[in-house]
């Protein structure tokens, strides 16, 4: 019956789909289909709804997917057009993950090999973005810099044309999931600053500040001075733009810095890190959180945000797409050694808050948002890049969905004498 449901324009069975067919014999229920070059098909399963579309873009794209049988060679597959994903691209990470489960046995991984060598050598050609080629000591100064700089040299209006119009570039917080991102992400600005308890007259650092959204909201809503830092000179020039507009630089500023090289001894009321600290290096986690420590004032709030790895995820072998195309050097640790490396370092944990649903909606409008942007998108970066974001965001609102990932929104205070300074409730949180 499947090879009824596959044969090409002759009325034989292509060789390609005939190995498609071999290869997900096990893979039920089977809602996509798949389409070559020539027009050849294999459609859903009976009764499926056919919820994305494969297409093989030339002979030589199996190869390019499935040689070598890795995360890696199957995003860069996809990345570079060897083949398509029509429809809806986060059902496609359902079918990569029984890919990663297998394990076939020496004859049946002999045979696909066999097959897989059979077909065409050439792909499409590997022009556009390229993957980061780091130098240096891993999570030096300089090599993190060069991290940053390889995600961010895409062009700020590649980012404005799917992120929110403050350009928040982390999780929002939704009320409920018909929430637009705009009210979702101003609402999460406003939990943010009330999780932090901000006063007028206080002083307040962003470690990671992105486009400078929160440290403009807090400034505007809040009445802090704040100072926000990020490795990005378009990030920071851009923040600094919209602080002059709004007329405010007397009172807040971006600057291009790292958080080792803040040197200002209890200079803070308060701190915030969102989405930054996922860059920082399992190993340097309690060096980062002594310095937090070092800048806030006794009874002073941090509130750290960012995403972890499930503890029971299995090891990686092998770089991955993420760490190739998009953070480079990123290290996702379980939230149980944030919170030690948080607590040898001198911080009383206060609050601990998952987000896990939050980030999944989140991304999914930005996915819906980039491709409603293609050509935009293609204009302002490149086709490579595109599906390079696109392939990203569908594979991480599938973790966060499917529980592999999770975010915390973490509250910690540094005692002032056993004085933690916080309300009894959090009463004051939702009002």
């Amino acid at each position: 019956m499947l090879l009824q449901r596959a044969k090409a324009t002759d009325g034989k069975v292509h060789p390609d789909l005939s190995l498609f067919q071999r290869l997900l014999a096990d893979y039920h229920p089977r809602d996509f289909a798949v389409r070559l070059w020539d027009g050849s098909r294999w459609d859903a399963e009976p009764g499926q709804p056919t919820r994305f579309t494969l297409v093989l873009q030339h002979p030589g794209a199996l190869r390019k997917m499935f040689s070598p049988p890795t995360e890696l060679a199957l995003s860069e597959a996809y990345i570079y057009n060897d083949f398509d994903i029509e429809g809806e691209i986060e059902a496609v990470f359902p079918l990569a993950a029984y890919f990663r489960r297998q394990r076939w046995g020496l004859a049946r991984s002999l045979r696909h090999s066999w097959h897989l060598l059979r077909l065409p050598s050439e792909g499409n050609p590997r022009t556009g973005r390229q993957a980061a080629r780091l130098r240096g000591r891993r999570h030096s100064i300089t090599r993190d810099q060069l991290a940053v700089t390889y995600h961010y040299d895409v062009p700020n209006d590649f980012y404005k044309l799917w992120l929110d119009r403050r350009m928040l570039y982390s999780c929002a917080y939704f009320a409920t999931c018909d929430d637009d991102l705009d009210t979702a992400q101003e609402r999460k600005l406003d939990y943010i600053c009330r999780k932090l308890r901000l006063h007028p007259g206080e002083r307040l650092l962003d470690i990671g500040c992105g486009w400078g959204g929160l440290v403009l909201y807090a400034v505007q809503h809040y009445g802090v001075e704040a100072v926000g830092i990020t490795l990005s000179r378009q990030q920071a020039e851009l923040a600094n733009e919209q602080i002059h507009r709004a007329g405010l630089a007397d009172q807040c500023c971006v600057k291009v810095c790292d958080y080792r090289e803040i040197d200002e001894v209890e200079g803070y009321d308060k701190l915030v890190s969102v989405g930054m600290f996922e860059h920082v290096g399992e190993s340097l986690l309690p060096k980062y959180f002594t310095l937090a420590w070092r800048l806030l004032r006794p009874g002073g709030v941090f509130l750290n945000q960012g995403i972890a790895a499930r503890a029971t995820n299995p090891a990686r072998h092998g770089p991955s797409f993420s760490d190739r195309y998009v953070f480079p050097d990123s290290e996702l640790a379980p939230i149980s050694t944030t919170q030690h490396a948080a607590e040898i370092s001198g911080f009383e944990v206060r609050d601990l808050e998952s987000l896990r649903e939050h980030y999944a909606l989140t991304l999914r409008h930005w996915v819906r948002r980039l491709e409603d942007h293609h050509d935009e998108a293609c204009c302002a970066a490149d086709e490579v890049t595109y599906r390079v974001w696109r392939l990203f965001m569908s594979g991480s609102a599938f973790g966060f969905q499917v529980g592999q990932l999770n975010i915390y929104q973490t509250l910690l205070v540094k005692p002032n004498q056993g004085d933690s300074g916080l309300s009894l409730t959090r009463a004051d949180w939702y009002a």
